[in-house]
């Protein structure tokens, strides 16, 4: 038995998100070999959400092979529907920096402002900008502008 247990309603969901997905795995004649094992696995981590296809006729043997694989990999078994199998495992948490999904901090840029006399020292000016600011060819700070969104795209 495998050790992820779901409700109907949670398979549910999960069949339908599998609705629309290819298969990324295939089992030929050989059956579940080290190879598929680790080929699927490899699949889950990434997806979480696989679909296999198995090009063996017996059905009870695709069963098998469901139950063997869910068990082998972690994995609930959703659905077996056909020659293809749904298995899912949640993604593992990814080990990043906790600030890797902040934007950019201020940075400094030096503007030069030259006079309207030759022969004159330009004026060095620090300037901070943001993330979501530019700066002219004039030396001004200006925020960028909001997209407008298509109004079918934000009814849909």
């Amino acid at each position: 038995m495998p050790s992820i247990t779901l409700t109907p309603a949670q398979r549910k969901v999960h069949r339908a998100e599998a609705h629309h997905l290819d298969p990324v795995v295939h089992i030929g004649n050989d059956g579940l070999t080290p190879a598929v094992r680790k080929e699927a696995d490899a699949a889950l981590k990434a997806h979480g959400l696989i679909k296999i296809r198995v090009l063996n006729d017996d059905r009870a043997a695709r069963e098998a092979m469901l139950a063997e694989l869910s068990e082998a990999l972690d994995a609930a078994p959703i659905q077996h529907i056909g020659k293809l199998l749904v298995l899912w495992r949640p993604l593992p948490e990814k080990a990043r920096p906790a600030d890797e999904d902040r934007k950019p901090g201020p940075r400094e840029v030096k503007v030069l402002k030259f006079g309207k006399r030759p022969g004159q020292k330009p004026e060095v000016k620090v300037v901070k900008v943001l993330g979501n600011q530019r700066i002219t060819p004039g030396g001004q700070v200006k925020r960028a502008k909001v997209r407008k969104k298509s109004v079918k795209k934000t009814a849909g």
